[in-house]
């Protein structure tokens, strides 16, 4: 999954027509995007926005009922991600919430705006590390303040008040949710709250025992060990103990709102996997979980979709165990071609990656690919999203049953528009040249580079028999998102994109080069603190590739830095050779993949995609504090508005809150 920035300031006449608009109940159809008022707070490093859901007065009642019960269902799991990230994490939720609501003194002073930040960013990350640096944060407020907010809204005794600020405050306390450091033990060193008195050795040694006692395991097939469950170690003892137990509550509520689902499901096959979902959240059984995503995979009939569940592995020190996320969403028609396109044509991909042979499909299997507006987030992916999916994540079923590819188009326009009017690319791009090229085709490239990554990248190449991704341990993520990107990066410079009516000319896939490089080089360290290593997984990736591209350019003939009044620039000499180093990069990073060679993975990662050039990385900060731009963005939800006849449902509307910290609490109050 990918993650992008920001989103532009609209002028006051047009907020007032949006606020107007909002208030009389327009349809989302009627908001242009040169009217409708996209951001709506600001802190920190953060801007929140909100997105429109386009064309949803063409759905039918049912499908809109349908996306309402999913939407429910998305929201449902919002304290299993809070929990999952750290075990302190709900404990300190509550007492941000009761302070925020309850705080009745001066809100005009210097500290309760510093609190109220803190409690901004606790909100968006799901916790108190950093969504991306995974580094723990911090209130600028005193701990004496923040202990005095406590003492008047909380009952709660001198002791536990302390602990409560010690946890907050305390540097060592959790110091990192995901620790990178093989130096050291990951698990111990991670605060992700997926194990409990065991150190990585354990874990490992747990997980081996598991595999070699399974007698009716299949090597072709493996079983996801450990997906969905915490490991704790308990008076000597070693054991697993289900997600689907420890937070029974909410799976509850899960269930609930899915059972409503399937009484307007769009069809039998949308059913069928909704059941067997259920089927999976009732049992926590991983097998079950595997025919609930092959069903899933299978049925592409259905507008309407939906993720839910433990889905991915970033934040595990040993990519291991998943976190919850929820979304919902329904086809964007018009714009589904260019992804139809795609995956009609997915055999010819396989066949042309520049991979070994012994690495490659020989028979594509079922690769649906669509563009898509998406209508609720929960989970992982609130409130910061990723712009497009390819799942089922299980090597096994992509292969034989195939995958299920999106683009979430209503949020990358609302990203381009954001990223053209910054102020970034004039002051970060090396010639008129490539700023016309960015205006001319950025935004087409894009989604094409996303729709290559998700559609196809995800989903190319094999694994070797009785490899699982399991044993690149915590390098897993960053090589399967490098290797995605290395797809889609090789493809997009390919004549058979003009051939397939893709891209207008043979110039375009420029536009997408050098943004990729530029960014993975320098913009992307905007994001990190002066001093401090790529710690995240989408990240490292993209270092990884830009730095090995410049790197290994030994005679300079694809490369050159550039400097024009004390500034540093990248310039492209050979966009070609450009492209045959992202092919020879891809076959390195597949057949590390295919082998699980975890020595390998280690080696490449550690060398191109984790230090960054500090001389290069302050510059970079320096140039970005004069654009004054947000580096991390994210959205509040839509809302519903659920219109009756007695208990009958005859219509569901959309509003567009813009109250952020009303809808964070709202979200707390309903678990």
């Amino acid at each position: 999954m990918s993650f992008l920035k920001k989103i532009f300031l609209m002028m006051s006449a047009a907020l007032m027509f949006a606020s107007c608009a909002e208030k009389q109940g327009e349809t989302p159809q009627d908001f242009a995007s040169d009217t409708f008022e996209f951001v709506v707070d600001r802190f920190a490093d953060i801007e929140i926005m909100r997105y429109r859901v386009d064309n949803w007065e063409t759905l039918s009642l049912q499908q809109k009922e349908l996306i309402y019960y999913l939407a429910e269902a998305a929201r449902a799991g919002r304290d299993i991600i809070f929990d999952q990230n750290c075990k302190y994490n709900l404990q300190v939720r509550d007492a941000l919430d009761t302070i925020v609501e309850n705080y009745d003194g001066d809100k005009n002073c210097a500290q309760w705006q510093q609190f109220m930040v803190y409690a901004k960013r606790f909100w968006f990350s799901n916790g108190m590390h950093h969504h991306y640096s995974n580094d723990k944060f911090f209130p600028e407020c005193s701990k004496a303040y923040f202990s005095g907010l406590i003492e008047q809204t909380m009952h709660l005794d001198k002791d536990t008040r302390a602990q409560l600020v010690d946890i907050v405050y305390n540097p060592k306390i959790a110091p990192t949710r995901l620790s990178q450091d093989t130096k050291k033990d990951l698990v111990a060193n991670s605060a992700v709250n997926f194990y409990d008195g065991v150190s990585q050795k354990e874990v490992e040694q747990f997980y081996a025992d598991l595999k070699a006692a399974d007698k009716n395991a299949d090597p072709e097939r493996p079983v996801a060990y450990g997906l969905n469950s915490k490991i704790v170690k308990q008076d000597g003892i070693v054991f697993e103990v289900s997600f689907n137990q420890l937070y029974a509550k909410q799976i509850q509520k899960i269930i609930y709102w899915l059972q409503k689902a399937v009484s307007v499901a769009e069809n039998s096959q949308q059913k069928e996997h909704i059941l067997k979902l259920i089927e999976f959240y009732q049992t926590g059984d991983l097998k079950t979980w595997d025919d609930y995503n092959i069903l899933w995979a299978k049925d592409v009939a259905s507008d309407v979709d939906y993720v839910n569940g433990f889905i991915e592995v970033y934040t595990d020190p040993l990519g291991r165990k998943a976190t919850w996320e929820g979304l919902v969403d329904f086809k964007d028609k018009a714009s589904s071609e260019r992804a139809s396109t795609i995956s009609k044509n997915a055999q010819w991909f396989e066949d042309h990656s520049p991979i070994d042979d012994m690495f490659k499909k020989k028979e594509v299997k079922g690769v649906e690919a669509k563009a898509i507006v998406v209508a609720q987030l929960g989970g992982d992916c609130y409130p910061a999203t990723p712009i497009g999916i390819n799942l089922p994540n299980s090597n096994w079923i992509r292969k034989e049953h195939g995958s299920k590819s999106v683009t979430i188009e209503n949020l990358m326009y609302a990203y381009h528009k954001a990223g053209m009017k910054n102020g970034v690319v004039p002051e970060f791009y090396y010639s008129d040249e490539e700023i016309a090229r960015a205006e001319k085709y950025g935004y087409q490239t894009d989604k094409l580079q996303v729709d290559l990554h998700e559609c196809l990248g995800h989903g190319s190449g094999k694994m070797l028999a009785g490899i699982d991704d399991g044993m690149l341990k915590n390098y897993h993520s960053v090589i399967e998102e490098a290797r995605a990107d290395l797809f889609s990066l090789y493809f997009i410079g390919d004549p058979k994109m003009v051939e397939l009516g893709l891209l207008p000319d043979t110039d375009a896939y420029k536009a997408c080069y050098y943004k990729y490089i530029l960014n993975g080089k320098m913009l992307q360290t905007n994001r990190i603190e002066l001093g401090n290593n790529i710690t995240q997984a989408h990240m490292q990736n993209r270092a990884l590739i830009a730095n090995w591209c410049i790197e290994n350019d030994y005679l300079g003939e694809v490369f050159e830095m550039v400097v024009k009044d004390k500034k540093s620039y990248i310039r492209i000499k050979d966009y070609e050779k450009l492209r045959m180093m992202f092919g020879k990069l891809l076959a390195e990073i597949q057949k590390i993949k295919s082998t699980g060679d975890y020595a390998a993975a280690k080696a490449i990662v550690e060398q191109y995609a984790v230090k960054i050039d500090q001389k290069m990385h302050k510059e970079v900060k320096t140039r970005y504090a004069a654009l004054d731009v947000a580096p991390y963005g994210g959205f509040i939800n839509p809302e519903f508005i659920i219109e009756k006849e007695g208990e009958k449902i005859v219509d569901i509307k959309i509003s567009y809150p813009k109250d952020y910290v009303a809808q964070m609490l709202k979200y707390d109050h309903s678990k």
